[in-house]
């Protein structure tokens, strides 16, 4: 039977690293209500807000894992085009945060280019056809079919975690599932992914359910209550999974999202780009962050720290302009202590803890 992924064709993670201790849980089991899987799954989202996701065994899960080598295999085709022909499709004339997104590095190709780590946002909304579409590469609009049908699996899996979710947390039915509908407007995307080989430059490593498949190391998660860094192993047939800034402010504190950094793969993986794929599921744009009511979040503690309220458009704006380069956890935003916005936070923070996240 022929590899369900591609990870057998590159170099092999490196042995002999500290890597993070995410438990894996089975799509397939979550399905079928398996009392046993999803405890697991609520543990870790209290304790480390990440998990494998293993697609295997399940029909859905087999089809985003089939989905996803494709659109690896797109954007490596993608990435392929011209800087000039790619910064057509750019920001800011298009989009604050959609669209193509470039960071220049400290490295020249072989014509004296400066070489890019580069990103590109796609919204479901564009996708789904509930907005006016963005201006977007002849490419994308060909291969429309294949994003249309990975967001939809995507969601299906991730409205399965809300389901879990909602039931452990004691909730009205249907609460978290009628804050994430898929044909309304929210701040969903797919995100390709693309890093030239580089070395590790600690200012440039870089920071709500999200699903991110990876085929080389890099993606860094820091250990809970530490300031230490470890690697996250990439698994054949599993995603990575971890929840965001909104779940911490949906149950006061009660999920845990988790400070994390992506930093060059090391080993035998140092000298290839690196892909990810990236499936970013966030609340309807106009849903207010804020603590839900009901089951166990009343029973946690109520703290007044003056922050103003934002819709979900206004944070994920926020966060993608880079006004607020951090994550939002139980001690409040954490930080980056390299950036020199701490100094003076904006606005939007105002009576929000400045914690700092190490990057020791």
């Amino acid at each position: 039977m022929a590899p369900l992924t591609s990870h057998h064709l590159l170099p092999p993670f490196a042995e002999g690293i500290k890597t993070a201790p995410l438990v894996s849980v089975s799509l397939a089991k979550l399905e079928s209500g398996d009392k046993e899987a999803s405890d697991a799954f609520f543990r870790a989202c209290r304790e480390l807000g990440f998990f494998y996701l293993d697609m295997l065994g399940s029909e859905l899960g087999e089809k985003i894992v089939s989905e996803a080598e494709q659109l690896n295999a797109f954007q490596k085709e993608f990435f392929k085009m011209p800087y000039e022909v790619k910064d057509k499709y750019g920001r800011p004339h298009l989009d604050p945060f959609y669209a193509y997104r470039y960071n220049d590095l400290d490295v020249k190709d072989e014509n004296g280019v400066t070489v890019r780590a580069e990103s590109y946002n796609l919204r479901k909304d564009d996708i789904r056809g509930l907005c006016e579409r963005l201006a977007c590469p002849p490419m994308i609009l060909e291969n429309q079919e294949l994003f249309n049908n990975y967001v939809v699996h995507c969601r299906a899996a991730i409205d399965c975690l809300l389901e879990h979710l909602n039931t452990h947390l004691e909730l009205p039915a249907g609460t978290l599932a009628n804050l994430h509908r898929i044909n309304e407007r929210s701040g969903d995307h797919v995100r390709l992914v693309q890093a030239p080989p580089s070395t590790f430059n600690e200012a440039r490593a870089q920071r709500s359910i999200t699903v991110l498949f990876n085929w080389l190391g890099g993606l860094q998660i820091r250990v809970p209550d530490t300031i230490e860094w470890v690697y996250v192993r990439p698994i054949p047939g599993s995603c990575v999974v971890n929840l965001g800034d909104a779940m911490v402010k949906f149950t006061a504190g009660l999920l845990r999202s988790n400070i994390h950094r992506v930093v060059p793969p090391v080993g035998e993986q140092a000298s290839e780009a690196r892909n990810s794929l990236v499936f970013f599921s966030r609340p309807e744009d106009a849903v207010v962050l804020k603590r839900l009511k009901g089951g166990l979040i009343d029973a946690q503690p109520v703290e007044e720290n003056g922050e103003a309220p934002m819709t979900a458009h206004e944070w994920i704006m926020a966060k993608g302009t880079g006004q607020l380069p951090g994550v939002y956890t139980k001690k409040g935003f954490e930080w980056r202590e390299n950036d020199e916005r701490l100094k003076n936070a904006p606005a939007l923070l105002t009576g929000m803890p400045k914690v700092v996240a190490s990057s020791a």
